[in-house]
């Protein structure tokens, strides 16, 4: 199954293993424009399924960390056309993962110099985020306390999701994926901690996932439901995060929303690699029955555990990270159960080839 075609109507995937979305840092800050090497990295995994792009700020505020290749301008669009045109003439099929990091930011990192916005004051004191400093080296730094956006400035947000996806069609993306994880933006307004809003962003479950849903409604408004995503991560704790108080009220009600909207993806993420294989664990289940597009599962998963969970039924797409990176033919290595390339942590974020586009494939 794992191996096999995958279709919710909608796209077709040649197989059910998805390349799992991650942050390189490798295009220019001064303009978020993919270059030749982001265009050679994603051509080269044109094997998975689906691929799922890195993070895409939707504007130069949403941008958390240096060399995030973006999605608010025209030059950006035509530099994400030559990633899907070499993906496509490969045979591939590539969603954009839109994004703003919110409070997870730094002024250093916006062209007005802006703080980052959040969905309140409250700092995530124990993140670091990667920046260029006063002598134009790029080093590690504190994440600056946010400025609580406005409710005006919230939907401007979600208009700025609506005109990048509208970029992505136009960049020849096959569809989008909402990036509502990791204690980003759209996280962290779901976080009842964090989110201590009166208006109609606070308060409810239902009122702090309303801006989530309407980026959803703005994004469904260019792609048509079947061709968006949107990612969760239920018990995260990335970025100063607190786990849900009632995942299995939370996540359902989400899961929910999305079905009533047809929408064709919800992509779960498991931070600690470990729930997410217990076939007792309640909230897959949960989501099953909430839900009737395809869930994507991801948080270690080799081919036996990718083969188990879809036996099982609680999930229909396999969303793999890390071992993409060292192995750019993954879905041929896996299918051949051969032995993986180790990826080197080094080089995650160093910018250029090194680490980003020589790994070799297979042999013969």
């Amino acid at each position: 199954m794992l191996f096999d075609k995958f279709t919710n109507d909608a796209v077709t995937f040649a197989n059910h293993i998805v390349m799992a979305p991650m942050t390189r840092c490798r295009a220019d800050h001064s303009d978020a424009v993919p270059n030749d090497l982001i265009v050679d990295y994603y051509r080269q995994r044109a094997g998975a399924g689906m691929i799922i792009s890195e993070g895409v700020p939707v504007s130069d505020r949403a941008r958390g960390y240096i060399g995030t290749a973006a999605l608010w301008n025209d030059a950006q669009a035509a530099g994400w056309k030559k990633v899907n045109d070499a993906v496509h003439a490969a045979g591939g099929i590539i969603f954009a993962q839109l994004w703003h990091c919110g409070r997870v930011a730094h002024s250093a990192l916006h062209a007005d110099g802006s703080l980052p916005a959040g969905v309140s004051n409250i700092a995530a004191k124990l993140t670091k985020t990667f920046i260029i400093d006063a002598d134009g080296k790029p080093t590690m730094a504190d994440c600056e306390a946010p400025i609580a956006l406005s409710t005006a400035e919230v939907q401007g947000v979600v208009k700025d999701f609506g005109a990048a996806a509208a970029l992505a069609k136009r960049a020849g993306f096959d569809g989008i994926e909402i990036h509502g994880a990791n204690g980003y933006l759209l996280d962290q307004f779901r976080c009842p901690v964090l989110n201590d809003r009166t208006d109609q962003y606070g308060g409810s479950l239902e009122n702090r996932y309303r801006f989530l849903l309407e980026v959803v409604d703005a994004c469904a408004s260019v792609y048509e439901p079947g061709r968006i995503a949107v990612r969760q991560s239920p018990y995260g704790t990335f970025n100063d995060m607190i786990p849900d108080p009632e995942p299995l009220v939370t996540y359902p009600y989400l899961a929910r929303e999305l079905a009533r909207r047809e929408i064709g993806f919800l992509h779960i993420f498991d931070q600690s690699f470990s729930w997410i294989h217990d076939a007792t664990h309640p909230l897959l289940p949960a989501l099953r029955a909430a839900y009737q597009g395809a869930l994507i599962a991801c948080g270690n998963f080799d081919r036996a555990r990718s083969e188990a969970i879809l036996a099982r039924g609680q999930a229909d797409l396999i969303a793999i990270g890390r071992p993409f990176i060292a192995n750019p033919d993954l879905v041929a290595r896996l299918q051949a159960n051969a032995s993986l390339t180790p990826w080197d942590d080094a080089t995650f974020y160093a910018g250029g080839a090194k680490g980003y586009t020589d790994y070799p494939a297979l042999a013969g």
